[in-house]
């Protein structure tokens, strides 16, 4: 598998935008990777200018704005929905600064932040290298890039289960730590550190799980994906090959937490 994925980005910025007012109902895992991503950042040393990522709603921002000597806060997003739902919570602080933005270029200039912060949201980038080469050119000399993003062996259940049904890609595909090592090395990062964990929460029903996934707008966008409506008998058969643990069905999500910093050549 390459480095560059097939998403369709006008779809994956729908996807998230339809997602805004739903997705703090039901985006537990993000929150519970989020406060273990806020412990690898520690915000009580972050100074200077720091950006959120691929913000969503604004869960992690809000850890932010609690640093005292963070100066300049940076919540960007994709899906201006987000932004707006993110605004509804935080409001407006001389601090916080709300930027609608593609991860891929982000609009900011060189040199300019201290610290870029993410939670589950480089995963859905098309072009990885494209991504930490952006965030390489915004960051300052010494600074940090903290984020976390889903593994390959997310969702294994589903795809397992949609493989006895068709050959279409009906889950999205995620990087390898080999992807991502490299990408992060090819943009110019050093000290390159990797974490993995895997989480597997329990759902009533795999109809759950799926509407859950949309309603977090993490359903499948890949250009590959069955664009045609899924039958009825096809959800059923699917439904049946979904592999159970002990009576239980479960959901795998395996999470990096990944931390990259920029050379200091001083």
């Amino acid at each position: 598998m390459s480095a560059v994925f097939e998403l369709d980005k006008t779809k994956l910025r729908e996807s998230f935008g339809s997602a805004s007012l739903s997705y703090d109902r039901v985006a537990g895992l993000q929150r519970t990777v989020g406060i273990n991503l806020l412990q690898r950042v520690a915000p009580a040393q972050l100074t200077g200018t720091v950006v959120d990522l691929g913000c969503g709603t604004g869960f992690l921002t809000k850890s932010l704005l609690d640093a005292e000597n963070v100066e300049r806060i940076v919540a960007l997003d994709i899906a201006l929905p987000m932004l707006h739902a993110a605004r509804q919570k935080l409001g407006d602080t001389g601090r916080l600064h709300y930027v609608c933005g593609d991860a891929e270029s982000p609009p900011l200039n060189t040199n300019s932040v201290d610290t870029v912060v993410s939670n589950l949201a480089l995963q859905w980038c098309r072009d990885l290298t494209a991504v930490f080469c952006g965030l390489h050119r915004i960051l300052k000399a010494d600074g940090e890039l903290v984020f976390s993003t889903f593994g390959p062996h997310t969702l294994c259940e589903l795809k397992q289960a949609w493989a006895a049904v068709d050959d279409y890609h009906h889950v999205n595909e995620f990087y390898r730590e080999t992807e991502i090592r490299r990408c992060l090395a090819d943009a110019g990062f050093k000290e390159i550190a990797v974490q993995s964990e895997i989480y597997r929460p329990v759902y009533g029903s795999v109809l759950a799980l799926m509407k859950e996934l949309k309603s977090m707008g993490a359903h499948n966008v890949s250009s590959g994906r069955n664009k045609r409506l899924t039958t009825k008998q096809e959800m059923t058969s699917m439904i049946e090959a979904y592999p159970l643990n002990d009576a239980n069905i479960e959901a795998t999500f395996e999470v990096f937490i990944v931390s990259a910093r920029v050379e200091n050549n001083d």
